[in-house]
């Protein structure tokens, strides 16, 4: 049978073909023969048996709009290259900033909160040492707060990103992104965001995608 590759999470070595059926089949690496790129979109031919694919084969090159009809949205079961804690707050605040669509896995997560956090130290620093210049260092050092407006800026930027992480976390843990309106009531928001930070990733494929690269199932 002849498909296309779909994902393949190297971490834990098993991915998934859309076969010309309409089915999705997964596979291991041994199930490869050589020569088979594991990118999404590669097209192939497998021997099928029982939701799983055997002796894959590439056939030819292709693109993924050319193979699946769709093609690849931001921070959605994309080859990813780099994974660590300051790629994913770089995807975060750039490529992935108006992204609500797919899912985030809790390193995700918890290195967007990371990364924000030490900027805000650094800025709000900046500030202090900036007002207490502006007041001479004196008696009156303090006064001032326009040190403080790089960290006001900065806050302001990183709302709609957050915003968006919190979504694709929610989804990654089977819930639609409107729970996130729980985050803004007062005296629980802290504690939610703080419990849906917490939540281990859906195994498997759900409804926003299949499970992050590099999740443990």
């Amino acid at each position: 049978m002849r498909g296309a590759v779909y994902h393949y999470d190297q971490d834990q070595d098993f991915g998934y073909i859309n076969g010309v059926d309409g089915k999705r089949y997964m596979f291991a690496r041994n199930d490869l023969n050589d020569g088979v790129a594991l990118v999404r979109g590669t097209l192939v031919e497998f021997e099928p048996d029982d939701g799983a694919a055997h002796n894959v084969v590439a056939v030819a090159s292709a693109t993924p709009s050319s193979v699946t009809g769709q093609p690849l949205k931001p921070g959605q079961n994309q080859p990813a290259g780099s994974t660590g804690l300051w790629s994913y707050f770089g995807r975060a605040v750039s490529v992935d900033y108006f992204n609500f669509s797919g899912r985030a896995r809790r390193k995700e997560f918890w290195a967007f909160w990371l990364g924000y956090t030490l900027a805000m130290v650094a800025l709000l620093g900046f500030g202090i040492l900036v007002n207490l210049a502006i007041n001479g260092f004196g008696i009156n050092a303090g006064r001032s707060s326009i040190g403080f407006v790089p960290a006001l800026i900065f806050a302001l930027a990183a709302t709609l990103p957050w915003i968006a992480l919190v979504v694709r976390r929610l989804h990654d843990i089977g819930l639609s992104g409107w729970f996130i309106l729980s985050c803004f009531v007062p005296a629980i928001g802290g504690v939610a965001l703080l419990v849906f930070g917490l939540m281990p990733s859906q195994v498997g494929e759900n409804p926003w995608g299949q499970v992050p690269a590099g999740v443990k199932v």
